[in-house]
């Protein structure tokens, strides 16, 4: 049964009329009673440096939570998002090898009984092989998926000699030989990313480009239309360098923020979305920690979201 480690982040202590978002997660769930969302951290970069990018997005997931922990719930909306926190529970981060393959699909076994059970998922990554064993977690509850993924580069790479990698996830899930994935829409894509093969690749199979200077925050909005269940991931490496400087392959231009928390927000209300992943934040390379606050800010959106569903 893979193990995991509690979080290394000290809870706020404020008053009752100060509640922050650490202080207000479920410690534990009473026996039988599922809980609405669960939190899971998956601290591997392995992936990235096979993928040759700049390695550290296994220190994420703490420094993200560190930050979301503060975060107050929606003065606009409090109720229903603290109720939401409340019924939220942080599973930890699960312990990884750094042998990539055994590392997926140890976190798809961990990610089944959520995904089976329809409690909403949150992943912190992690580089962006968390997607492929996030994935696998609807392989293994046997549910078929679609893959939406915010993005600069659209990681349809070939498996290289060290095997799966940060760059590769979806074109194993696109292969995977369950057919699970049914259907892949990449948004955010810059043309100097992107290689003619691997747009080929998904045009070949059936997927959907969305290039970053056809996407605001309208167009956002509309990126879960369609049936589910989807699984949302988020690599922030989309967000331009002057807001997100801690990633591992960071570039000159990019999404807005504003454009960036349109969809994570979206995410969070869309009742398709099931699932959502956050990754290549990669805290040694950040500067005034700009990216682990965004990083906190997007999962706040998504819970924003998610806790507007039942007001609907």
């Amino acid at each position: 049964m893979p193990e995991f480690t509690a979080p290394d982040v000290t809870i706020p202590q404020t008053g009752s009329e100060d509640p922050r978002i650490g202080s207000l997660l479920a410690r534990r769930v009473a026996e039988g009673v599922a809980p609405r969302a669960v939190i899971v951290g998956f601290p591997s970069d392995e992936g990235v440096r096979r993928n040759c990018g700049r390695v550290g997005a296994a220190g994420a997931p703490d420094r993200i939570r560190r930050v979301l922990y503060r975060l107050t719930p929606d003065a606009e909306a409090a109720e229903p998002f603290a109720r939401l926190i409340q019924e939220t529970t942080d599973l930890g981060n699960l312990v990884v090898t750094d042998d990539v393959e055994r590392d997926q699909a140890a976190l798809g076994e961990v990610l089944e009984p959520h995904v089976a059970s329809g409690t909403f998922v949150i992943l912190l990554g992690g580089g962006h092989e968390t997607s492929y064993g996030h994935f696998l977690g609807y392989v293994r509850a046997e549910r078929d998926v679609r893959i939406v993924n915010l993005d600069a580069h659209p990681d349809v790479r070939p498996l290289n000699s060290t095997g799966a990698h940060s760059g590769s996830p979806f074109r194993q899930a696109l292969l995977d030989p369950s057919g699970r994935c049914r259907g892949y829409t990449v948004a955010g894509l810059r043309p100097q990313c992107v290689a003619a093969a691997h747009l080929a690749f998904i045009g070949e199979h059936g997927g959907r480009v969305i290039w970053g200077r056809d996407l605001d925050v309208t167009a956002a909005g509309r990126l879960y239309e369609g049936p589910g269940p989807i699984l949302a991931t988020f690599d922030i490496d989309a967000v331009g360098a002057a807001e997100a400087p801690g990633v591992s392959a960071p570039a000159p231009e990019g999404l807005s923020s504003a454009t960036w928390l349109a969809a994570a927000l979206a995410a969070g209300r869309s009742p398709a979305v099931t699932s959502v992943d956050l990754v290549e934040v990669n805290p040694t390379v950040d500067v005034d920690a700009r990216t682990e606050r965004l990083a906190a800010l997007t999962i706040w959106y998504v819970l924003k979201g998610l806790a507007g569903r039942e007001e609907r």
